[in-house]
């Protein structure tokens, strides 16, 4: 805990700074790397300015106040007399271990809610209060996008761990679900820009090995973020009986995944004699997927990422023969059976796509791994 000199050793009215260097410091509350330039006078917390910000969208719980303002005597014992340390042992003493704690690059829902998951609304202090995302079922409505149309219609999901799935229904009275999504390969991960709201979430799962996605929304923030930890608390439940001797640091990892990159690229077909297409890519772990529109609900193809000692490279720019491109800065990923050649628009998007499957390929591959290799090959 951080222990200042007493209010009659320094005067009234001092920037915080000039107080604070008498004691070292930690913030382990920031959701940024940058060291707090801010502090919630009413919570007792140094906060980084972006932390600050949401803060500021609960002015009845915090109050927040610059380090390089003047503060009163009184104002810096009261920052003495909690300080992050202590903050989080009483605000986040029973965070669930699937509970997503969200970093200062995660979206402006995911930081908000939670803040007001702390310290709004106590979830951490109180068991009781987590039981819309820790009770293992799950009902209610969701606005999903329609395939088709691309319309969002309100939709019944249940997501249940005792029958393993996640389900939506087209109708409220509907007996038979339209899809059902295994938790073994359930993903979710916020889109709000892609979907164009900010509570936007995209939901992938697997049919017949393809990737299928869904994407919902729901107008109030919390009920969005409880989906989200409810589908992370059924994962984690799955893997630990699928995996009974890992420990929670080996779980948590896998509950959820953000993709690893996505945007447009060009590309041609195995021939390499068609003319370019500008698709829309996404790098999710070892797969790439590549779609006509972000929103589809299906990819057009996929294709398997493995590592460098399955004799899988990738490579700035395009055999010398290649014709019929429109983007000049091209890629080519050489598999142990073809290659596959992609063109960016410009040379940023180049030595991001690079880079990124360089990570992949780099990576060697896991026992699971090499069936979903297998698959691949012996696709029509």
């Amino acid at each position: 805990m951080l222990v200042l000199p007493t209010s009659s050793l320094f005067p009234p009215c001092t920037p915080l700074p000039a107080l604070l260097h008498l004691s070292p410091l930690s913030f382990p509350l920031s959701l940024s790397p940058a060291e707090p330039d801010w502090a919630s006078l009413t919570l007792g917390v140094f906060v980084c300015q972006a932390c600050s910000l949401l803060h500021r969208s609960i002015p009845h719980i915090s109050r927040v106040k610059s380090v390089q303002d003047t503060w009163d005597a009184s104002e810096v014992e009261l920052m003495a007399a909690m300080g992050n340390n202590a903050a989080k042992a009483k605000y986040e003493q029973k965070v669930p271990a699937f509970y997503y704690r969200p970093t200062h690059t995660d979206c402006k829902l995911l930081r908000e809610q939670w803040i007001r998951a702390k310290y709004e609304r106590n979830e951490f202090e109180f068991i009781e209060k987590q039981e819309p995302y820790s009770a293992g079922y799950r009902e209610g409505f969701l606005w999903k996008r329609g395939r088709d149309n691309g319309q969002f219609l309100s939709r019944k999901f249940i997501l249940s761990e005792r029958e393993g799935a996640l389900k939506y229904f087209n109708k409220q009275d509907a007996r038979d679900p339209k899809a059902v999504m295994k938790i073994e390969t359930l993903n979710a991960t916020f889109q709000p820009a892609k979907i164009g709201n900010p509570c936007g979430l995209q939901i992938t799962y697997l049919k017949d090995n393809s990737t299928r996605n869904i994407f919902v929304y729901h107008s109030d923030a919390k009920e969005m973020v409880d989906w989200f930890n409810a589908i992370r608390a059924a994962r984690f439940h799955y893997l630990q009986v699928a995996f009974p001797g890992a420990s929670d640091e080996e779980l948590v990892p896998k509950l959820t995944r953000n993709f690893m990159k996505e945007g447009f690229m060009e590309k041609t077909g195995p021939k390499h004699t068609e003319g370019f297409k500008k698709r829309w890519f996404t790098m999710d772990d070892r797969r790439l997927m590549y779609f006509k529109d972000p929103l589809d609900a299906y990819a057009r193809g996929e294709v398997f990422i493995g590592s460098k000692e399955n004799s899988y490279t990738v490579l700035a720019g395009l055999p010398a023969s290649t014709q019929g491109y429109h983007w000049n800065h091209g890629i080519t990923i050489v598999t142990p059976d073809r290659k596959f050649l992609f063109a960016c628009e410009t040379e940023a998007e180049q030595r991001d796509w690079i880079a990124a499957f360089q990570r992949v390929i780099n990576r060697p591959m896991r026992p699971q791994e090499y069936a979903v290799e297998a698959h691949f090959k012996h696709k029509p």
